[in-house]
């Protein structure tokens, strides 16, 4: 196995010259660069990345903890961290929270334990106090989709509240006044917010909120269905439906279809997220877009800047949702 004696040899510049390239150091000509790069591949030279971590102390590394492994939403979340990081030569390690509070705290210890030297939080459960705690800690981190009025500034988030607008004020707009909604777990920040846009809307168009078309979920597609089914044998008139995310309303489009019940002419659904399959649901789903791989990256580039000193990099805190209609909503057939 080469050395990197040999690899400075061949290269005819110094160990130091050497270990400032594998360093990704700025004081090294493009020219040097190269001769040690080419050096390092005719020899087939690997560095010894354990080596690598304890003379810098540091392992580039970032944690990633996510809810789950599975499901349309966080895939795009972590394509989104990994690509980000994979392009300056940093690697990611995931624990999933499973939505509950010790899973989640044990995923950050992991995940500090394993020498990470920033961490990603798509965390539900972990309450503001033990947050700040954390941020007092020496290993950097910064949110996704959550909001901590002390953290403001390592808090990337959506204006989720105004995506639930958005979704109920489009069905308002085409003449619906019977609208039922399918919310994700309320104590979940998001869900919360969505649920004060779809009020939001109603209120603004004079509509009282009928507590008996909402449902509260849990963000799946089967609860979608179940949430759907429990709507109709209430017995209660609704001709539009608003769901909390894509998964759900992909759900109770196949119940309703199952019931024969024609998408838009009879019901008019609308989701949130715009997951990939959403276009391509018959009728394809309006929905709220959720740039979801884009805040990941967002949350890539803020490690990168605080945590390893990419000054240069600029990232954006807040996201603006947008309306993404397509064919699963239409005025009501009284209209």
């Amino acid at each position: 196995m080469a050395t990197i004696y040999e690899v400075s040899k061949l290269a005819g510049v110094s160990l130091a010259t050497v270990s400032r390239v594998m360093n990704q150091n700025a004081y090294v000509t493009d020219a040097t660069k190269q001769k040690v790069l080419d050096a390092m591949k005719e020899l087939d030279y690997r560095p010894n990345s354990a080596a690598q971590s304890l003379a810098l102390n540091r392992s580039d590394s970032v944690g990633v903890l996510v809810a789950e492994l599975d499901g349309p939403f966080y895939g795009p979340v972590m394509a989104g961290v990994e690509s980000e990081l994979r392009k300056a030569g940093k690697h990611v390690i995931i624990a999933a929270g499973h939505d509950d509070e010790d899973t989640e705290k044990d995923g950050v210890e992991f995940l500090i334990g394993r020498g990470c030297d920033a961490l990603i939080l798509l965390a539900e459960t972990l309450t503001d106090e033990y947050l700040v705690e954390l941020s007092k800690r020496d290993t950097p981190f910064v949110m996704l989709n959550r909001s901590t009025k002390t953290l403001e500034s390592q808090c990337i988030t959506l204006d989720n509240q105004l995506g639930g607008y958005l979704a109920t004020k489009l069905l308002i707009d085409q003449g619906h006044r019977d609208i039922a909604y399918i919310s994700g777990p309320l104590w979940k920040h998001d869900a919360e917010d969505r649920f004060a846009g779809h009020k939001q809307a109603l209120e603004e168009a004079g509509i009282d909120l009928d507590p008996g078309l909402i449902f509260e979920s849990d963000y799946r597609e089967a609860g979608g269905s179940s949430g759907l089914l429990q709507l109709l044998n209430s017995g209660r008139k609704f001709t539009a439906l608003a769901c909390a995310n894509d998964e759900m309303a992909s759900g109770a489009m196949i119940s309703a279809m199952q019931k024969g019940i024609r998408i838009p002419d009879e019901l008019s659904i609308v989701g949130f997220d715009n997951v990939h399959y959403a276009r391509l649901l018959s009728p394809s789903l309006t929905t709220v877009e959720f740039p979801i791989n884009e805040m990941g990256k967002m949350a890539a580039r803020w490690v990168l800047k605080n945590a390893y000193g990419k000054t240069k990099l600029t990232y954006n805190n807040y996201f603006s949702p947008k309306l993404i209609q397509r064919h699963s909503s239409k005025p009501p057939a009284t209209q």
